[in-house]
């Protein structure tokens, strides 16, 4: 029986993977979770990659999740004329009026309020902080006079960081509200909420997925600001899961601050019992080559010790070279940490203020029992999802088997740690429910007879309730 990886892979979809084909090919080589990017995609594209998806699902039997990623206010420079360079010491004119062709002189801004929001001193940072200036002053209208601090190349379109100013701009722009709405109707699994600044940004979206459909539709918001890290308890607790988005989140907080906060944020959506996405260059030097550093080797068997339920690749799968041995060695990888370290979290008991103490109670207990004993796997009922995201939060050691009538939650769930949904729907007598659940374990290969398995279920079956029965059973 073939070994599974617990801690999920999600490959960003682009030029170099969105193919049908080559989509299967990733499917194959271990892909968890398809990851699309609004800010490169347009809707056409987009409903012809999720209807190829949902295919494959059926081709390769596996209820592969897909994850939208919003753009957010991404803040740019406009057009710049070729062989622009910038020195130190050099005065530049940041505009929020059109500038046909942009020079070392002056460039436009796509964001209006910029002249107003800066302040003197505050640094504005240019393509992933290549560049670096500082705010000489401003008119307060359209024009921003800066000093450059460390110099580069200038070109068109490049993304601007604002580390130390407090922006005006919405957390969902135009464009976010209509990907978000056409994510929700398309069948999305989950979306990501790009620089979110605090709770108020999530129940917007909340609202907004709510209002576009009649499923429930998990938010991960992407934290990727210093106001974020700043009201990250507030944020977690209206959040159905956080994404630790390191290539922003580097640049607008100081580099050797990113592994701390990685660890807490870590940590904390662990003992929220929510997922976590560690994302951004883990994998950065396989878009070009074969082999990974010892670095990004030890970045990822990291993240997966510290607790991450997923292992996000980007350009390593979007534009890179090499997609499918990118997923394959990040599978190894994790393979060998999970294989010598099992991931053991030592989390809080359940509160009893929770009107769901009883199910949460017994999800830690299948998860405590599971190890004790030696399980092969915690086997558990359900229509909500919810005891799937429980029993995954306290890391067993074992896979947790999720059967579920559900359609909707096959793929959600899918990106949980440890997690493997199966579709069931026949609701008879519990015994032979749980004799029903343990066969179809068995067919799928995730267990074998002679092996012991934790089995949960809700009495009366076909009540569909909360969970409040545990049962071990030897195949």
């Amino acid at each position: 029986m073939m070994k599974l990886n617990k801690t999920k892979i999600i490959a960003t979809l682009g030029p170099s993977s969105s193919s049908k084909t080559m989509m299967s090919k990733l499917i194959t080589a271990g892909v968890d979770v398809f990851r699309i990017n609004f800010s490169h995609s347009d809707h056409l594209e987009v409903e012809r990659i999720v209807k190829d998806i949902k295919l494959l699902r059926v081709k390769h039997k596996k209820h592969v999740s897909i994850l939208g990623d919003l753009q957010g206010p991404k803040i740019r420079l406009g057009s710049v004329v070729p062989e622009t360079s910038l020195k130190k010491g050099d005065n530049i004119i940041f505009s929020t009026r059109k500038i046909r062709n942009g020079n070392s002189e002056k460039v436009t801004i796509n964001y209006p309020s910029f002249p107003k929001d800066v302040k003197r001193g505050e640094t504005v940072l240019v393509d992933d902080g290549k560049i670096i200036l500082q705010v000489e002053k401003t008119d307060k209208d359209s024009n921003v006079n800066l000093i450059v601090i460390q110099g580069g190349e200038l070109s068109s379109n490049k993304g601007v960081n604002l580390p130390s100013t407090k922006i005006s701009l919405p957390a969902l722009t135009t464009k976010d509200i209509k990907d978000a709405k056409f994510a929700a109707k398309s069948g999305f699994d989950w979306i990501a909420l790009s620089f979110v600044r605090s709770k108020n940004d999530v129940l917007q979206l909340r609202e907004i997925l709510d209002k576009s459909s009649k499923d429930l539709i998990p938010i991960i918001s992407k934290i990727e600001k210093p106001q974020a890290i700043n009201k990250m308890d507030q944020i977690l607790k209206v959040s159905n899961g956080l994404m630790v988005a390191r290539g922003d989140l580097g640049i607008e907080i100081p580099a050797e601050e990113v592994p701390l906060y990685q660890k807490i944020l870590v940590k904390k959506a662990n003992e929220a019992r929510k997922p976590i996405i560690v994302a951004t260059q883990m994998m950065e030097s396989m878009i070009d080559n074969l082999t990974p550093s010892r670095a990004e080797v030890n970045d990822v068997a990291n993240s997966v010790m510290d607790g991450a339920d997923c292992i996000m690749l980007s350009a390593e799968t979007s534009v890179g070279k090499y997609p499918c041995e990118v997923v394959r060695k990040v599978g190894t990888i994790i393979a060998g940490v999970e294989d010598s370290q099992p991931v053991k979290n030592k989390f809080a008991l359940p509160k009893l203020k929770s009107n769901r103490i009883i199910t949460k109670t017994i999800c830690r207990h299948a998860a405590l029992i599971a190890n004790e004993i030696n399980a092969s796997a915690v086997c558990t009922l359900t229509h909500s999802g919810y005891t799937g995201w429980q029993i995954s939060s306290w890391r067993p050691n074992c896979l947790v088997l999720v059967f579920t009538s559900n359609k909707r939650i096959l793929s959600q769930l899918n990106l949980l740690w440890g997690v493997k949904c199966i579709f069931y729907n026949k609701f008879q007598s519990t015994d032979k429910t749980v004799e029903d659940v343990n066969a179809l374990a068995i067919k799928n290969r995730y267990v074998r007879r002679g092996e012991v398995v934790v089995n949960l279920a809700a009495m009366p079956i076909k009540a569909k309730g909360q969970v409040n029965t545990l049962r071990i059973t030897k195949l």
